[in-house]
């Protein structure tokens, strides 16, 4: 079968009609966000700021951090400041919040797919769209974090991946190895691809099932690493490392612990007591974040209905193909582990970390509303047994209850509590000279007012022009305030009033 008889037979009109109203709703969500964004994130300055370099220093940006998105954001800012004929820093802005919000549209329509695929074409509907009204993940896009960008050639991967298996066409493994390389270079656990697809060919290698030949599958895995190598591999020896950053920290450090080295017998043999006692209760702990940041992603609400979809759907008499079986408990495995390992080697697991997992189970969310619907039917249905409008009606009422928990959260001002950083910035880029170097707690108030900056923990450099700090009531003063001349001072939130911004003048 040839591949636009293939995609035909796949693509109907009806998921056409899907992708259109689920676009439509995540464009409209992400313009808002957009437009009532105070402040971007750090993490989020820093993106922009690697970016504005790939003109003067590209190969110190390459060698450094994963420079995907810079990348991304740098070649968005090139189009649309030679579309509107000039540059500033809010071109730079939108400019990295366009590209993040095309990212987040277009990691949508494979996520459909899989969804059809796994669940079929309904339930993968009702789970984007509860993905996209989720407040946390849709903020992604206005606050300038690559998760979307890694996710949609993760999920694009993924989704070559299993229309590999199911065809058996080894040039879709090129595909998924394609996706993974370049999604390596946005965020290296998108190389997690290439575990999957070789896990399942040497399976197959070694118990033969009608489909794919030895072969066949040998010439897979081939072509799955020589597309994972196209972009990776000029990426990896630009920058003299193979492994990612993390991983290569990970293994050297258990060499070090297995060696010995540095360490008195007496005192590894207590230190490895220790580490032995206390691994049960760092695992437990990072198991109890994990879950934590899973239900802030799904607003608590929708928690629930996850275990029940995934219970049901992975039961012993389970509806579930052989594909699904294989590939999602392998990725739920995956990045479970991962994610331990993260907590327990650097102490922290956040809401971006785990949201991969998120957006990959999320097509047992609608499941669960069934099953809890069925339940809820058969519960207040006294006088005759439940009907299946009955059940619809109960689905659409937990649907409705849960997008009304979503909706307060996810059309607020974004980062009201931050206005102080913008009005800070403001009279720094008014009062103060280009060249003047100028201490602050947060880079985000030195980028917006456009002016070098020194970034402080706790005690701020008196070797500037200008300082800035954050103090919780009006008669604070730093132990500088003496010598220096307080110049202004804002609430970082003129509503709560708990927290006031001063700039302070040193002396010269």
């Amino acid at each position: 079968m040839s591949l636009s008889k293939t995609v035909n037979s796949f693509i109907r009109r009806q998921d056409l009609i899907h992708l259109a109203i689920l676009l439509v709703i995540a464009l409209g969500i992400g313009l808002y966000l957009i437009a009532t964004t105070v402040v971007i994130t750090r993490d989020g300055v820093w993106y922009i700021q690697q970016a504005g370099r790939f003109s003067s220093e590209p190969q110190n940006v390459i060698k450094g951090l994963p420079f995907g998105y810079p990348f991304l954001i740098f070649a968005a800012h090139k189009l649309v400041s030679s579309l509107c004929g000039s540059s500033s820093l809010f071109t730079w802005i939108y400019s990295a919040q366009s590209i993040t919000l095309l990212c987040r549209l277009l990691a949508l329509i494979p996520l459909y797919f899989i969804g059809k695929l796994l669940v079929g074409d309904k339930r993968s509907f009702q789970a984007i769209f509860i993905l996209i009204i989720l407040p946390y993940p849709a903020e992604f896009v206005s606050d300038l974090l690559r998760e979307w960008p890694h996710l949609l050639f993760l999920a694009s991967g993924f989704l070559f991946l299993i229309w590999a298996v199911k065809q058996g066409k080894c040039w879709m493994f090129g595909a998924a190895g394609l996706a993974a390389g370049l999604g390596h270079i946005i965020r290296p656990e998108c190389g997690q691809l290439l575990i999957y697809g070789a896990l399942w060919i040497v399976i197959r290698l070694f118990s033969p099932k009608p489909g794919m030949s030895r072969p066949k599958l040998l010439c897979a895995l081939s072509v799955l690493l020589i597309g994972f190598a196209i972009p990776a591999a000029p990426y990896m020896t630009a920058r003299k490392q193979f492994l990612p950053q993390k991983l290569k920290a990970l293994i050297s450090s258990a060499d070090h612990q297995e060696s010995g080295e540095i360490q008195e017998p007496e005192t590894n043999s207590d230190n490895n007591i220790y580490i032995a006692s206390s691994m049960p209760g760092k695992i437990a702990k990072a198991i109890g974040e994990l879950a934590g940041a899973m239900s802030e992603n799904l607003m608590y609400f929708f928690v629930p209905a996850l275990v029940i979809g995934i219970y049901f759907r992975f039961r012993k008499q389970s509806p579930a193909t052989e594909i699904e079986k294989f590939f999602v408990p392998a990725f739920v495995a995956l990045n479970v582990v991962m994610l331990i390992t993260l907590y327990y080697s650097w102490g922290y697991i956040s809401r971006r970390h785990c949201f991969p997992l998120v957006a990959f189970t999320i097509f047992y969310v609608p499941i669960g509303l069934e099953v809890s619907a069925g339940w809820l039917a058969d519960r207040f249905s006294k006088s005759r047994p439940a009907s299946d409008h009955d059940r619809r009606l109960w689905f659409f009422i937990l649907l409705i209850t849960g997008t009304a928990i979503c909706m307060p959260k996810l059309l607020r001002f974004s980062v009201s509590d931050k206005q102080g950083y913008r009005t800070a910035a403001a009279w720094l880029r008014e009062n103060t000279a280009q060249e003047d170097l100028i201490a602050s707690p947060d880079s985000r108030i030195t980028f917006y007012a456009e002016r070098k900056g020194l970034i402080y923990d706790t005690t701020p450099p008196t070797q500037t022009k200008y300082v800035v700090i954050i103090v919780r009531n009006e008669n604070e003063k730093p132990d500088f305030a003496k010598a220096a001349k307080e110049e202004y001072s804002v609430w970082m939130d003129k509503h709560k009033k708990n927290k006031k911004l001063v700039i302070y003048k040193m002396p010269l």
